[in-house]
């Protein structure tokens, strides 16, 4: 525990009354870190902000939590309980009270409500600037994964050969779910249900087979495909990515390689970790900041 942490932290479950206070929050804390280090924030305006809290801290299967002081909100955690693995974040606190062990505790917190589910394992994407980050969640036991390059921007080619890119339907959904374990070894079907109700996810086929998915092209969306061409096709087929980009795995060097001559920029690093179970997916994926 930090010398200097704040004594008498109360950790309790959000609610809808505190999306203002958390949003300000998420809106302050995100623009601090990024511009210390001279990135773009992820969170742009304090609307965005107000849109992620408010989607975290209402979706189904999503535990959220808040610390308090002396009645005074310092941050709010989430945790995603909608598949075997689950996901944590957005975890922000006050820059006010950062470095006062606030967000150990947001995070010891949804850890310990993890476990009482006993999934398969957790993951988290932290920015890989952020090294007082990256240093608690290795300290709690997260292991590095995946370097990633959020990116953003429009690929003049338009399609892939031989791939066809059209809207996804909850038809789609029993092959998605079969994709993503041939590939990961799990399934995010009810986070890819909930997608497809809100419109925006994409499938390819290929051959007469569904050959990848997107629950959306997007900071908060991930993607899953047999291989770095079914991939391509998804990116080909959007005008541009929701929020600040997608979450480019680094190491698939033809992929990273093929976004970057198709005029996709890297706008920040980024590091997936996890804890539990992990396979080397079989195939190209595109996570989500959660995971």
């Amino acid at each position: 525990m930090p010398a200097t942490s704040l004594p008498d932290v109360v950790i309790r479950p959000a609610t809808s009354q505190d999306v203002p206070v958390c949003a300000d929050i998420c809106y302050r804390a995100f623009s601090a870190i990024n511009a210390a280090h001279n990135f773009p924030s992820d969170v742009p305006v304090p609307e965005v902000a107000v849109g992620i809290i408010t989607s975290c801290f209402s979706a189904p299967g999503l535990y959220c939590i808040v610390a308090e002081n002396n009645g005074r909100i310092l941050g709010s955690n989430c945790l995603d309980q909608r598949s075997i693995i689950h996901g944590v974040g957005p975890i922000t606190v006050d820059p006010d009270t950062q470095n006062h062990g606030v967000g150990r505790k947001l995070m010891q917190a949804v850890l310990e409500r993890s476990r009482e589910h006993d999934p398969a394992g957790i993951r988290l994407v932290q920015a890989a600037f952020h090294n007082r980050s990256l240093s608690l969640y290795a300290s709690l036991g997260f292991d590095i994964r995946e370097p990633l390059s959020v990116m953003q921007g429009r690929a003049p080619e338009r399609s892939v050969p031989g791939c066809t890119v059209r809207p996804a339907t909850t038809s789609d959904l029993s092959a998605c779910n079969a994709l993503s374990h041939r590939v990961h070894g799990f399934d995010r079907g009810t986070e890819l249900a909930q997608a497809v109700q809100r419109g925006g996810s994409l499938v390819v086929e290929r051959d007469g087979r569904i050959t990848a998915y997107a629950s959306h092209l997007a900071f908060f969306g991930h993607a899953t495909a047999e291989s770095n061409a079914d991939l391509q096709a998804l990116i080909c087929s959007v005008e541009s990515f929701g929020g600040p980009g997608i979450l480019v795995p680094s190491r698939n060097a033809e992929l990273f390689r093929w976004c970057l001559s198709n005029g996709l920029r890297v706008v920040e690093p980024m590091t997936l970790m996890s804890m539990g179970l992990y396979n080397e997916p079989a195939g190209a994926f595109l996570p989500s900041v959660l995971f």
